[in-house]
């Protein structure tokens, strides 16, 4: 595992995931959020967010989080292994709602500086559907990379086990 691709449903908890691989395999991390959104939730341009991860593939190790469907396919060709925390809604829409208690009035690690945390109808209807919505087409992705490590975790206690094999 040198090169980690971690996606899933927002709230799942793919930042904590990468910080803990990072801990365990000393690989940096890189964070989509974080490259995404610049102080106040400005967003960068496509161009600019897929110019700003090939340049993380020049790095011999990574472990990138977050999902971003304009670099999606392109991580997925270059990581390996690719994990998908495919969890149950009502899991992730706990997880957001925690995390936006959690960090009041704070800017997350894993975003870019002054933005804090914040949730909204938009972002919370996301999450409630993403997983009608979005996790078809991850799968289908996932169906082009079947010589790849592909990591499948439906619950928090699968990837706890898988935690405590590589730590």
């Amino acid at each position: 595992m040198k090169k980690i691709m971690i996606i899933g449903i927002p709230g799942a908890g793919k930042s904590t995931l990468a910080k803990q691989l990072n801990k365990f395999l000393q690989i940096p991390v890189y964070h989509m959020d974080k490259i995404f959104w610049k102080s106040g939730w400005k967003q960068i341009s496509r161009k600019e967010l897929i110019a700003e991860t090939q340049k993380i593939f020049k790095k011999e190790t990574w472990i990138i989080d977050g999902n971003y469907s304009a670099t999606m396919e392109m991580r997925m060709k270059e990581a390996d292994p690719i994990i998908f925390l495919h969890y149950r809604t009502m899991t992730c829409l706990y997880g957001i709602i925690k995390r936006r208690i959690t960090y009041h009035n704070k800017t997350r690690p894993d975003l870019g500086t002054g933005c804090r945390e914040k949730l909204d109808w938009e972002f919370f209807n996301y999450v409630r559907t993403f997983n009608k919505k979005k996790t078809s087409y991850i799968y289908e992705l996932l169906s082009a990379y079947t010589s790849k490590d592909i990591l499948i975790f439906r619950n928090r206690k699968e990837l706890t086990n898988f935690l405590r094999k590589i730590g």
